[in-house]
Order: structure tokens, then C-alpha cells, then sequence
């Protein structure tokens, strides 16, 4: 690897795993486990049932997301970008590559950020935590204090289009790098997965690291099965070695 070259990096809820953020779609996956629980992460329900507000709430006070710590994983993404140009596409909504070091100028959020809640009807935003606050208080779907909304997360929910100038950048990100590392990610969800085909059609080295197989392996120059937390530390190395 030169110093110019360009590694982008798709993470998905794999790389949270080790920091106790359970994954969606995995064999022990937060929807294995409760079927239902997709109806909190999906637009549709969440808008015209307030008891699925209440549960969503409720998910977000005891889930421990917000308050999880980076990872081995997270701090070798850290580590990559200290020595190499490089640009993180997460499909994750937690935050941890900021809170693990990285500038939001390295990060591109495809799916919104959890940390944040905002207003459906109104431009009403603040963070998640002065909401859980109310939660706390007794309010079990907490409105918006401004104009009595819904409150939903800031959030790219399951149903719902992702922002097309968030899309337009990340496509153009895949098309530039040398190196496209795909981590902790089924490549299932479009259109962030096909950011994968993009970058490989361009031209890029594609690695992927994922425990499950992924419709894209057999494009990849390398396959990695191991854990993310000792996976992810090793390639860095490799890539900057």
C-alpha cells in the first residue's frame, strides 16, 4: 500500500457485536430472538401504533446501545486512518466510530445516527438521551415538546428511502478507493450493499470480513471468517505494513 491509496470500509452490525449491540439478521440476531421486535425499527408500524412507540422507547432505555464502549474492531479503523487516506460507509446507527476516535469527516452515515431523535412533523431535534430522559419521567411515547408530533429516531428506519445526497456520496467514495473492505455486513440491505458491486466494477480490491457468507464473496480477493475484533486489528496491519 502506497500513502495515496484510498481504502474504503463498509461496516455493518458485526463490527458492534463484540461492544454488545446485537445484530438484526444473525444466527443469535435481535430478530431470531424476537420476530415482533422489526416492527420497532420499521416506519410503517411505528407511525400508526403507539404501542410500538412505547416498546421502541422502551428498547432504546434498557438496550444499553447508547451507552456501549468501541471495540478492538472500531479502535483498528482508528489506527487505518492515521496512516492511510481512508473513509468509513456504516450501515450501523450507534456512533461508535466516533466515540472510538474517528472525525465525522471520516464517517458517512448511510442509515442516520440513534442518537439523535427528531420530529415527524415539525424540525424539532435533540439528542436521544434528553428524551429517554422524559421515558424516565413516566412519558412512555414521548411527544415533541414543540409542536405535540411523533418523535422517531434520526434514523434511516426500515421502509423508508435513503437520503439520495447521503447515497450519491458514498457511491462516489466506492467508485474512488483502491481498497473496498466490507465488515460485519450480510450484503443484504440495498442500496447500501451495492456499493460492493460499484466498487468492484471501478476497479477495487474487495476484502470482505463477515462471519456468514454474503452474496458477494466470490467477487472478493479475500474472505476472512474470523471474529471482527481480531480480523479487523490483523488486516489493518496487513494494509499498512
Amino acid at each position: 500500500m502506497t500513502s495515496r491509496t484510498l481504502v474504503a470500509v463498509l461496516t455493518g452490525a458485526g463490527i458492534s457485536t463484540d461492544s454488545g449491540i446485537p445484530d438484526y439478521r444473525g444466527p443469535n440476531g435481535l430478530w431470531q430472538r424476537d420476530p415482533a421486535a422489526q416492527d420497532l425499527v420499521t416506519i410503517g408500524p411505528y407511525l400508526a401504533d403507539p404501542e410500538v412507540r412505547r416498546r421502541a422507547w422502551l428498547l432504546r432505555r434498557d438496550g444499553g446501545a447508547l451507552r456501549a464502549e468501541p471495540n478492538a474492531g472500531h479502535r483498528a479503523l482508528v489506527e487505518l486512518d492515521a496512516k492511510l487516506p481512508m473513509r468509513v460507509l456504516t450501515q450501523n446507527v450507534d456512533g461508535l466510530h466516533q466515540k472510538a476516535g474517528l472525525r465525522d469527516s471520516r464517517v458517512l452515515e448511510l442509515h442516520g445516527t440513534a442518537r439523535r431523535v427528531r420530529c415527524m412533523d415539525c424540525e424539532f431535534t435533540c439528542p436521544t438521551e434528553r428524551a429517554l430522559e422524559r421515558v424516565a419521567a413516566g412519558e412512555a411515547d414521548p411527544p415533541c415538546p414543540d409542536c405535540g408530533g411523533i418523535l422517531r429516531p434520526a434514523t434511516v428506519m426500515f421502509g423508508e428511502a435513503l437520503d439520495p445526497v447521503v447515497l450519491e456520496r458514498a457511491a462516489k467514495i466506492a467508485q474512488l478507493c483502491d481498497v473496498f473492505v466490507a465488515v460485519g455486513s450480510s450484503l443484504q440491505v440495498h442500496p447500501a450493499a451495492g456499493l460492493v458491486g460499484v466498487a468492484v466494477e471501478a476497479g477495487a480490491r474487495l476484502i470482505v470480513v463477515n462471519a456468514e457468507p454474503t452474496p458477494y464473496d466470490e467477487l472478493a480477493e479475500q474472505v476472512v471468517r474470523d471474529p471482527i475484533s481480531t480480523a479487523l486489528p490483523a488486516l489493518v496491519a496487513t494494509l499498512t505494513g
